[in-house]
């Protein structure tokens, strides 16, 4: 497999965030301020270090929604017709139909497909932990229907049935070693968006259109991927996680639109432009990714 060094694409000249440089530094702080850990004796400089990291993730925030915020405001603010906007972009979102994904499933070599996965897996945030952060406070049926999604993402309490843990198996056996400073910063960003936007309450409504979206339109893509890992002889077990997120999340869609995007609209429609935002900031990240996904592996 011949892909470009992650080097030799450049970032993005007009922004100061989506580079190498800062995505790995939020990708970096965010394992850190994420993971489990103990008191230590100077957490006042740690404090520091979180206030300044979370001024430039604001700056990078409010950046992306300029980006797409005059096309989230022409989301409807009344239910149905956010609920008909939102499902649209399913076919016209931002990275829908990219040329990339039927590519994998027909004709991606093992070594392509190992490369492509192991960026995939650098940049994955989590879904189940950014749906537990993204709950907190929200009103009662939105948040029922996000337990029931982080239920499902748990296995419904059995660890065979947990989906993280699936994708860690076909990591494993892929001998895959994603590592923050040999992934590619749009992988990287995807990711710092979609924390961002959980773990900071002034973008709640922003993370639930986010993980809305993926439901949405993540079927496909996960079709195709394990299209490609039954062609290279990988076993059913082995794909197990993207054979089920082809089928699951197409469920998953519709309750989440149904029992959480609906009644949030209803009840203050001054949310639909912050859910809108949300959606297409995640469609926006994953566009970018498919870009420079193609323009390595076809370089």
């Amino acid at each position: 497999m011949a892909t470009r060094p992650i080097d030799q694409i450049s970032a993005n000249p007009t922004s100061q965030f989506l580079n190498d440089l800062v995505q790995q530094s939020f990708a970096r702080w965010n394992h850190q301020r994420l993971s489990p850990c103990f008191p230590t004796d100077d957490w006042q400089r740690l404090l520091d270090h979180d206030m300044r990291m979370a001024r430039l993730e604001g700056g990078f925030m409010e950046e992306l929604r300029a980006d797409i915020r005059d096309e989230a405001a022409q989301a409807p603010q009344d239910a149905d017709g956010f609920i008909q906007w939102f499902e649209a972009l399913k076919d016209n979102g931002p990275g829908q139909g990219d040329p990339l994904f039927p590519w994998i499933a027909e004709d991606a070599t093992l070594d392509e497909l190992r490369w492509f996965l192991t960026q995939e897996a650098a940049g994955e945030a989590g879904f189940d932990d950014l749906v537990a952060m993204t709950q907190v406070k929200l009103p009662t049926g939105a948040k029922l229907e996000l337990a029931r999604n982080y239920w499902d993402e748990m296995g419904r309490g059995q660890l065979a049935g947990m989906h993280g843990p699936m994708l860690d198996a076909l990591v494993e056996r892929l001998e895959l070693r994603p590592k923050i400073e040999e992934t590619v910063w749009e992988s990287l960003a995807l990711a710092n968006a979609m924390t961002a936007m959980a773990t900071s309450r002034r973008y709640a409504w922003h993370s639930v259109g986010a993980l809305g979206v993926i439901e949405l339109t993540a079927p496909g893509r996960s079709a195709c991927t394990a299209r490609a890992l039954r062609r290279l002889g990988l076993s059913q077990k082995e794909r197990r996680y993207f054979d089920l997120h082809a089928v699951l999340d197409v469920k998953h869609s519709a309750d989440w639109n149904r029992e959480a995007l609906r009644p949030l609209v209803e009840e203050d429609p001054r949310r639909a432009a912050a859910i809108a935002e949300g959606a297409l900031i995640r469609l926006e990240a994953g566009r970018r990714c498919f870009e420079r996904y193609r323009a390595a592996l076809w370089g």
